[in-house]
């Protein structure tokens, strides 16, 4: 099912938006070090895809007023996610294409059933600005007897490429060769000041997860 979107307006959702997005891990691996010689490549301007912490499970209940096991009507797990983006293109906007699976399972197998299952795609700057966020849904159709079911959600976002790429003096100090000796050879540029707020700057995440409620969010954190 193709999922629509509907944009929401980013004051909307507060504690979702600050325990499920600020909950999400630091991204790693982007800028590569060798051996105090500098760093020898840079991240791509392409936003970082991932889920965040607590928001990538969804548990409906049968019953509002319990979260016991036995009230447990449909759960949901997003995986495989993965994604594209098009940095070679060259044009002012960065579009990344996110694909993932959504896995559910339902107690009640009697009958046919079709369940939506909503979910955010959010952009978030520096990793604590949201730019953007949308809500879509994934639909599943459990057919009668059926335990588990899946089914594919999609999810795009547009970055500027100009913000999310670093100004020419900080790579240009970021991948200098420094040599044993020099005034500079042991200072590691990434803790420059500047230079930490440059990088956070051009840096971007595509996070997509379960739109969860306050008590639902608070459910995946006890478990």
């Amino acid at each position: 099912m193709t999922p629509t979107f509907r944009r929401l307006a980013l004051t909307g959702a507060p504690l979702l938006a600050a325990l499920a997005l600020g909950a999400c891990a630091k991204n790693k691996g982007e800028l590569v070090v060798d051996d105090s010689v500098g760093v020898t490549a840079l991240r791509s301007p392409c936003p970082v895809v991932q889920i965040p912490e607590m928001t990538g499970d969804i548990t409906l209940f049968s019953d509002p007023s319990r979260t016991d096991s036995a009230a447990i009507d449909v759960t949901g797990v997003i995986t495989n996610l993965r994604s594209t983006c098009d940095d070679a293109s060259g044009g002012e906007k960065l579009h990344t294409v996110a694909t993932f699976d959504v896995l559910a399972r339902r107690s009640d197998t009697r009958g046919a059933r079709h369940v939506d299952l909503p979910y955010f795609s959010v952009v978030m700057r520096g990793g604590t600005a949201v730019i953007a966020k949308r809500i879509g849904t994934v639909g599943i159709d459990f057919a009668d007897g059926q335990e588990r079911a899946q089914a594919r959600g999609t999810a795009d976002s547009y970055v500027d490429r100009a913000e999310a790429t670093l100004p020419k003096e900080i790579r240009d100090r970021l991948t200098k060769k420094r040599k044993a000796g020099d005034s500079d050879a042991a200072i590691d540029p990434l803790s420059q000041p500047d230079v930490k707020a440059a990088l956070a700057k051009a840096s971007f995440e595509h996070l997509v997860g379960f739109q969860l409620t306050n008590d639902q969010l608070a459910y995946n954190a006890r478990r």
